[in-house]
C-alpha cells in the first residue's frame, strides 16, 4: 500500500495580504508557480502520488489551477471546509481517503526535507505520530517540540518567550500519522494539531516522536519571509533549482526574454520568461522578475519581487518591495523598502509609495501623490487632498476618522499653538464621528477649539469672522451624494482657505511632520453659548429692517409643497 498525504491548503495567509487578498496563500507564486506546487513536486519525488488537499478559502481557485492532479502525474482529491475546523479538524473531514499510515504537509512552506527518512524514522519507532522538526536560529515564533535523546516526545511549548525556550527544534507542521490518530479528533469540531490534539495524545502516554531533519524548510508566514524565500533559493541554500538559462554566476533569463547589452546587474537576479529589459536599466541584487514583465529604460530595481504581466516604466525605482501582478507603474515611480503594491494597480508618474505601505488589488494612485500611509478601502491614492469641494470622499472608505485625524493635525502643526479653529457639523451621524476626530488632530497640536456642534455653514464663517479664531472647519454630506463627505475650511476671514494655506496643510500631512502637544499644552474644547442667535442679531444688523417694514411685504407659505 502506498502512502498517501494530507496537503494542507486552507490557509488565507492574512499576514501576506494584499499579496493574498484574491487569493489563497497556497497559490502566492515563487518563480512563477504557486508555493503548493513546489511541495506536490516534494511529494512526488518520494513516490508519494495519492494526495488530498484541505481547502476553505477561495477553494475553487486550487481546483481550477490543478483540477484532478493528473497533468502533473497524481491522483489528487479535494476536502472543502465549509467552516474552519482547525489544522487537525480539516485532516479529520478527509478520514474517507485515508487507509494507512499519512502524512500531512503545509501547502504554504517551502522545504526540501528528505521525507525517505522521516517515514523511515517514523516505522522503526512504532510511532503513532512523528512530527518533523527544524532547527531554527529564532523559535519565537513557532511552536517549541522538546525531545529525549530516541526522539521521544516530552513537552510542547507553543510560541514561547526567551526565558521559556529550552530548546531549538521546532513544529514545522509536516506529520507522519497512523490512521488511528483520527479516532481521537471529533467529527466537525475546530481541533489543532499543535495546541489540543498532541498535547492530548502525550497525556495520554501515546508514543509520539520527534524527527530532527536536515535540509530547508521556510513557513511563508509574513511578506518578508515571502521576499526571503526567493532570496534564498537564488542564493543556493536549497536543493530547489532556479529556472531558466543561467547567465554568468548569478543571473538566470527565462526562454524568449530580451535583455539589452546596457542593462547591469549587481548581484543575484532573475528574469522570468518573454521579459523585456531595456536599455539603461540596473537590476540589482535579489530581484525576482516574473512572466511577460516590460522594465523600460533607466530603471532600477534591488531586493524586489515584480510579478507577472508588470509594467515597470523608465526611470522607476523599485527597492526591497513587491509588485503584483498587472500592475502599471508609470515613469519616475519610486517604491521604497517593505511596500507592497497589490495586483491589477496603477501607480500614476512620479509617484512616491514610502516604506511598509500597502496598496490593496484594483486601487491606482494619481500621478505625483506621496502616499504614506496604506490604501486598503479608499478607492485611489490622491495627489492632493483638496479638490473644488474641500476634502471630499466616501464616508468611511475615502474619508475614514484616521484620515481626518491626520489632517487635522497637519492643519494644526501649521498654526501657532493656542490658536483658536471653528469647528461645526450638519445633522448627520457620518459628519459627527469625522469632525470628532478632526478636533481630536487639533487638540492633540495644542490648537483649541470653539465647537459649534450642529450649525449651518454660514454661522461657522460669521464666527470665524467676528472673532479671534485663525479659521474654521465645516463637516457635511454632500447634496449631491449621500454617501461623499466633505470637510471644508475657513481662513480668518471666514472664507474658503485659498490654494496656499492648502498647500501647507498637505506640506505637513504628506511628511507626516506633525506637532504633538505636551499634557500640559493639548487644546481646550470650547462650546459657545447662543451662536444662532448670536449670528441672527449680526444679520440684522447688516439689513435696514425699517425699510423692509414699511414695504409691507406679504409673505407665503405652502404647507402642501404645491399641492
Amino acid at each position: 500500500m502506498r502512502l498517501k498525504a494530507v496537503l494542507m491548503a486552507g490557509g488565507e495567509g492574512t499576514r501576506l495580504r494584499p499579496l493574498t487578498s484574491n487569493q489563497p496563500k497556497p497559490m502566492v507564486n515563487i518563480f512563477n508557480q504557486p508555493v503548493m506546487s513546489y511541495i506536490i513536486e516534494l511529494l512526488k519525488k518520494y513516490e508519494i502520488k495519492d494526495i488530498v488537499t484541505t481547502l476553505q478559502f477561495l477553494p475553487q481557485l486550487i481546483k481550477n489551477y490543478y483540477g484532478d492532479g493528473s497533468d502533473l502525474g497524481i491522483n489528487l482529491n479535494y476536502a472543502v471546509e465549509e467552516e474552519p475546523l482547525g489544522t487537525a479538524g480539516s485532516v479529520k473531514n478527509t478520514e474517507q481517503f485515508i487507509d494507512g499510515t499519512f502524512l500531512v504537509i503545509s501547502g504554504d512552506a517551502i522545504t526540501d526535507f528528505n521525507l525517505k527518512k522521516a517515514i523511515d524514522f517514523h516505522k522503526k519507532k512504532k510511532s503513532l505520530a512523528t512530527l518533523v522538526l527544524a532547527r531554527v536560529e529564532s523559535p519565537l515564533e513557532f511552536g517549541v517540540v522538546i525531545t529525549e535523546k530516541d526522539g521521544k516526545i516530552t513537552r510542547f511549548l507553543e510560541k514561547p518567550s526567551w526565558a521559556q525556550v529550552f530548546s531549538d527544534t521546532v513544529n514545522t507542521g509536516l506529520y507522519i500519522l497512523e490512521p488511528e490518530v483520527l479516532d481521537h479528533i471529533p467529527s466537525g469540531k475546530n481541533v489543532d494539531f499543535s495546541k489540543d490534539l498532541f498535547p492530548k495524545l502525550l497525556k495520554e502516554k501515546k508514543p509520539l516522536y520527534g524527527y530532527v531533519a536536515d535540509g530547508y524548510w521556510c513557513d511563508i508566514g509574513n511578506l518578508e519571509q515571502y521576499r526571503q524565500v526567493h532570496e534564498d533559493i537564488l542564493n543556493n541554500k536549497t536543493k530547489i533549482k532556479v529556472p531558466g538559462i543561467k547567465m554568468g554566476s548569478k543571473v538566470w533569463v527565462g526562454n524568449d526574454a530580451s535583455v539589452h547589452p546596457s542593462v547591469k546587474f549587481k548581484g543575484s537576479a532573475f528574469i522570468g520568461n518573454h521579459c523585456k529589459v531595456e536599455e539603461g536599466a540596473v537590476i540589482g541584487d535579489g530581484t525576482i522578475i516574473g512572466n511577460n514583465v516590460v522594465v523600460k529604460n533607466n530603471a532600477k530595481t534591488a531586493h524586489s519581487i515584480i510579478q507577472e504581466n508588470a509594467y515597470i516604466g523608465p526611470s522607476v525605482s523599485l527597492d526591497g518591495c513587491i509588485v503584483g501582478k498587472n500592475c502599471d507603474v508609470k515613469n519616475g515611480v519610486n517604491v521604497r523598502h517593505g511596500a507592497v503594491v497589490g495586483d491589477d494597480c496603477l501607480i500614476g508618474a512620479n509617484a512616491i509609495i514610502k516604506p511598509n505601505v500597502k496598496i490593496y488589488p484594483f486601487k491606482s494612485v494619481d500621478a505625483g501623490a506621496t502616499i504614506s500611509r496604506s490604501i486598503i478601502w479608499e478607492t485611489r491614492g490622491m495627489r492632493s487632498l483638496f479638490g473644488t469641494d474641500g476634502i471630499s470622499g466616501i464616508a468611511n472608505v475615502d474619508i475614514t476618522p484616521e484620515l481626518a485625524t491626520r489632517v487635522a493635525m497637519a492643519y494644526g502643526t501649521s498654526l501657532a499653538k493656542e490658536s483658536l479653529v471653528v469647528t461645526s457639523r450638519d445633522t448627520s451621524r457620518v459628519s459627527r464621528f469625522v469632525k470628532r476626530a478632526i478636533i481630536a488632530g487639533l487638540t492633540a497640536t495644542g490648537i483649541h477649539v470653539r465647537d459649534l456642534r450642529v450649525a449651518p455653514t454660514p454661522v461657522n464663517r460669521f464666527n470665524v469672522a467676528t472673532t479671534a479664531a485663525e479659521g474654521g472647519i465645516h463637516v457635511q454630506i454632500s447634496p449631491f451624494d449621500p454617501q461623499t463627505i466633505q470637510i471644508n475650511f475657513f481662513n480668518s476671514n471666514g472664507i474658503n482657505m485659498d490654494a496656499g494655506g492648502q498647500r501647507n496643510i498637505e506640506k505637513y500631512y504628506s511628511r507626516e511632520d506633525y506637532r504633538r502637544a505636551f499634557h500640559n499644552e493639548v487644546g481646550e474644547i470650547l462650546f459657545p453659548p447662543r451662536t444662532l442667535e448670536t449670528y441672527s442679531a449680526g444679520l440684522l444688523r447688516t439689513v435696514d429692517t425699517k425699510r423692509i417694514k414699511d414695504a409691507k411685504f406679504k409673505v407665503i407659505i405652502d404647507h402642501a409643497h404645491g399641492l
